[in-house]
């Protein structure tokens, strides 16, 4: 079907308030989640293909991910979808006033490749939730799961409430050039800013998710043992291909010796002495990244890694001696690479922040109450964790999203909801009386008395 007919044929289908009543949204949520259990073997498959995820990391970050998302959505939906009621001003007398929430309508979601079925289905769930029809645009690098997608929401949606559109940039541009009436976008900056862009031409709100140098901060008071641990798992999930991976390491100098040993360590500890043969080991998505990636390591100083193969994959890579200059440091790395910084003072580890500003994700190791205050209240990120990484992103009672450069607007659980609704502020005026003071002709005693009823 023609890009324009399907987002004619959804807005139409979205005027027959179908999607509005609780019992229809709560049936989807349950359609979806009994799909998704019935093909997890496809989609764990799919996974492999496209990234080479083994099965139990692509059930703990896309399927079981978006599974609780779903679950929780349940659970909580009929108290989203209720009208609250908030007080009165005593000048309104007498009235109701309430709160209603109510879908958009005819929303887009265009996900990326990294993980491309939690990041497709998560934000359609949220969507479908709040009553919307939604037009759902895959990745095209991760093909396999996009068909997996594809296939599945088809089989139990139709497309004029559900659809997925498959294919590449032109795709895109066919799409952004229609008139939604909610953009949800999962990718890269300059994407982002074409979707802005384009979006702006029909007022479109949008939500951006994008990215960023996400920095990971050890300070002397860290647990150097767990914080290694915890800091190798973050970074080289997915083979480094995750939005939030530390992108880059602020160690505190005099901790430095100690810790770099323990990180080699544990990443021979996770993966094997010789990555490239686990067989649990992902996969860089295509040869142009895998091509920009080796290009970061080269002529740098390798404590561990460096090693590539003829199937796209990097080994777990640490890099020691770089300064903000380095190649590594002048764009988000999105792979298996890790570079160590080391600072002195906490103005240091700001003035290098402040280089790649407002990161979507932001980690601190440390026990020190008063570091851990300074930099969470005086640094601008999306979210992140104190002593570990990637796990805010679990709760969907935590909302989601970046800020400044690494995106607008958030996601998950309640915040999700809201993400896709409108918030109708509604007074519901009795008739019983009718204050005459708001009414001409003006008096001076109609004045003393507005004056006192607005104070």
């Amino acid at each position: 079907m023609d890009i324009e007919e399907l987002v004619i044929k959804q807005r139409e289908y979205f005027k027959t308030n179908q999607t509005l009543p609780y019992k229809f949204r709560i049936d989807a949520l349950k359609k979806l989640k009994k799909a998704i259990q019935e093909n997890e073997n496809k989609i764990l498959e799919a996974l492999k293909q496209d990234l080479g995820k083994s099965g139990t990391e692509a059930y703990m970050c896309e399927v079981g991910m978006t599974i609780a998302e779903i679950n929780y959505m349940i659970k909580h939906l009929k108290k989203y979808m209720a009208p609250k009621v908030v007080k009165t001003p005593l000048a309104q007398f007498s009235a109701k006033s309430y709160i209603l929430p109510s879908p958009l309508g005819v929303v887009l979601v265009m996900s990326p490749w990294n993980y491309p079925f939690m990041l497709a289905i998560d934000p359609l769930v949220n969507a479908i939730a709040a009553g919307n029809t939604v037009i759902v645009k895959p990745g095209s690098y991760a093909q396999a799961t996009s068909n997996i997608i594809k296939e599945l929401l088809s089989s139990i949606f139709n497309e004029e409430y559900i659809a997925v559109v498959l294919g590449g940039r032109d795709v895109n541009q066919k799409l952004l050039d229609q008139k939604f009436d909610d953009i949800f976008f999962t990718g890269s900056k300059a994407v982002g800013e074409t979707v802005l862009e384009k979006a702006a031409k029909h007022i479109t709100p949008v939500t951006l998710e994008l990215g960023g140098k996400s920095p990971c901060i050890v300070d002397k008071s860290a647990n150097l043992k767990l914080a290694a641990k915890r800091i190798v798992f973050g970074k080289y999930l997915n083979c480094g291909q995750t939005c939030v991976a530390p992108d880059y390491l602020l160690v505190e100098e005099c901790v430095k010796d100690k810790l770099i040993p323990l990180i080699v360590q544990e990443i021979q500890l996770q993966f094997g002495t010789n990555p490239l043969d686990n067989p649990d080991y992902g996969k860089i998505i295509n040869e142009k990244h895998f091509e920009r990636l080796k290009g970061l390591v080269k002529g740098e100083k390798v404590l561990i890694g460096g090693a590539f193969d003829n199937k796209n994959r990097i080994a777990p890579t640490v890099l020691d001696n770089i300064h903000v200059n380095s190649k590594c440091m002048q764009e988000e790395i999105f792979g298996p690479i890790l570079p160590i910084l080391e600072f002195k003072t906490l103005e240091h580890v700001k003035n290098i922040i402040e280089l790649n500003p407002t990161p979507l994700a932001f980690y601190l190791f440390s026990t020190d109450k008063d570091t851990i205050s300074d930099l969470t209240s005086t640094t601008l990120f999306g979210g992140g964790c104190i002593n570990d990484t990637i796990i805010h992103l679990a709760s969907s009672r935590l909302s989601f999203g970046g800020v400044g450069t690494s995106g607008m607007g958030s996601y998950h659980g309640k915040r999700g909801f809201e993400t896709f609704s409108h918030y109708k502020s509604i007074v519901n005026k009795h008739n019983f009386i009718d204050l005459p003071i708001r009414y001409q002709p003006y008096t001076k005693t109609k004045d003393k008395l507005i004056r006192k009823f607005m104070k």
